[in-house]
């Protein structure tokens, strides 16, 4: 089987290289990597496009910044893969964790595999407490409206069969992809199972973007998903 590595990229020219290199190097299954570069202003295209040149990736441009949602839209147009897979273009997360993630959709166990911060015995780094509190806050009222017992429903790692996916219309532009693609889901008679994964967070100043009005929005579309 193949997998489709989809990744968004914005602004991340310290990290992406090496995520890329990593990514790369993992040699559980055959993939290809599609990375949309959301309009970076730094010098992440040009990164990006020296992977391209050597066939390395497959490399989307948008436009202006339209966000993860929008990027992951784009990736999917693209993407060939038995097994659909989200990466973030920063070092948050392990590329090693794939072949636990991909295990439970090879076995036919599953349709969908999410990763979790919150269980296994896997590394984490100690980080913010209100973030914390913040997602787990946003992953009980998921669970509230979607009947899931999901424990990090914000993860980054969310795995796919491909016709799953692809079958379903996704709308949101930014992080509201995270909520959407959970109540969509949901409503489907679909295997879904959660793996614990690494987790190498970052502060702020070491570029990590997403704030509290992201989640106010994904407050918005757990319920504007789930209801209508």
């Amino acid at each position: 089987m193949k997998l489709s590595v989809i990744m968004p990229c914005y602004n991340e020219e310290n990290t992406i290289s090496r995520i890329l290199d990593k990514i790369l190097n993992e040699n559980s299954i055959g993939k290809e990597i599609i990375v949309i570069d959301d309009f970076s202003t730094d010098n992440s295209r040009k990164i990006l496009e020296n992977y391209d040149k050597k066939g390395k990736i497959k490399l989307v441009f948008n436009s202006k910044n339209r966000g993860k949602g929008y990027s992951v839209r784009q990736g999917l147009k693209l993407a060939s893969g038995d097994i659909i897979l989200i990466q973030d273009a920063d070092l948050e997360y392990s590329p090693d964790d794939y072949k636990r993630l991909i295990n439970p959709i090879l076995n036919d166990d599953a349709d969908v595999v999410y990763g979790s911060r919150f269980i296994g015995g896997q590394e984490t780094r100690v980080l913010y407490f209100w973030h914390t509190l913040g997602n787990k806050f946003l992953t009980l009222l998921s669970n509230m409206f979607t009947n899931l017992n999901l424990t990090d429903m914000e993860c980054c790692y969310k795995v796919f069969k491909k016709d799953i996916i692809k079958d379903i219309n996704l709308k949101e532009d930014r992080f509201g992809f995270e909520p959407e693609i959970t109540a969509k889901i949901s409503k489907k008679n679909l295997k879904i199972y959660e793996v614990g994964v690494r987790y190498f967070g970052r502060k702020y100043e070491d570029g990590k973007k997403i704030t509290w009005k992201d989640g106010f929005a994904a407050i918005f579309c757990i319920i504007y998903y789930n209801l209508f």
